[in-house]
């Protein structure tokens, strides 16, 4: 700077939305955030608490940062909240976004290792170990478009799965209740969904086989949210049903009468269709076949 009395200001949109993010914190330290917050952003180096002070200038009360870091972390979630629902009101995001649900895994080693278990291991390397030792993970990512990187996902929510046999092993202390990663990712997903939709947009989720099931669906398709998942290949499926002009008692249909089976959809040679779409970083043909069922 030419004058060393002048003080850089940040601009009103990033003070704005600073404030904003603080507004859940207590009224007495609130205004510390903001100034972390420009520190982050332009600390260089090791990413630590006093590179971000050293930053925005903060030097004789750099001690209160440090105390109001404690209960800033526990206010993780509603700032998060409030981050993630200004995002969605900001940035030029299509109005229909797309979530991704699966199992993530991650090998530990020890006894000591708090919540770790032995799970069937979804990537299976050379040596073709059908089971590890560690923590399971359901995780939920927002995927969406780069224009230079393609298909990019974007993890909001790890939700760590212990067994049922595993819960006695971990500290009474913590108070850690069972639930199976169909409850955590049903529980989880609704508050994502909510969030989507006060920012008036529409929320697709894309889940695995595992997860089609009805303690995941029901709730989701209660809240509103379109869900795609893989047919099991016992899939009981019938036609679309035809609600006749004139209905006696009982609700409308919901399946039709004839029953359809996969695997003659499958053999038969008409139906199937060449479509274009972006895969593993490049364009490529696959073949489909798409019918309407129930």
């Amino acid at each position: 700077m030419a004058n060393s009395k002048c003080r850089w200001q940040c601009p009103e949109d990033w003070s704005e939305w600073t404030h904003w993010l603080a507004a859940g914190l207590h009224a007495r330290d609130r205004w510390r955030l903001p100034v972390l917050m420009v520190g982050i952003l332009f600390a260089h180096g090791r990413r630590t608490v006093t590179t971000w002070l050293r930053a925005a200038g903060v030097s004789h009360d750099f001690q209160d940062y440090y105390y109001f870091l404690a209960p800033l972390g526990r206010k993780t979630k509603s700032v998060a909240t409030r981050l993630f629902l200004l995002l969605l009101r900001t940035l030029p995001l299509p109005d229909r976004l797309l979530a991704v649900l699966d199992d993530s895994p991650t090998k530990r080693y020890g006894p000591k290792v708090q919540g770790a278990g032995i799970h069937h291991n979804p990537t299976r390397g050379p040596a073709d170990q059908k089971f590890l030792y560690g923590h399971i993970w359901v995780t939920i990512s927002l995927v969406l478009r780069h224009p230079l990187w393609h298909t990019i996902g974007l993890p909001l929510f790890g939700l760590l799965y212990v067994r049922a046999k595993d819960i006695s092993k971990i500290p009474e202390k913590y108070h850690w209740e069972f639930r199976t990663k169909l409850e955590l990712a049903a529980e989880h997903m609704l508050k994502f969904a909510a969030i989507v939709m006060a920012a008036e947009k529409i929320i697709w989720v894309v889940a695995d086989g595992a997860y089609a099931k009805w303690p995941f669906l029901k709730p989701l398709r209660a809240s509103g949210v379109i869900v795609v998942s893989r047919l099991r290949k016992d899939a009981r499926l019938y036609d679309v049903p035809r609600q006749p002009k004139k209905r006696g008692r009982g609700g409308p249909r919901k399946y039709g009468t004839k029953r359809l089976h996969l695997k003659p959809r499958a053999a038969h040679p008409l139906g199937w269709e060449m479509v274009e779409c972006f895969a593993h970083g490049k364009m490529v043909t696959k073949t489909c076949k798409t019918f309407l069922a129930t």
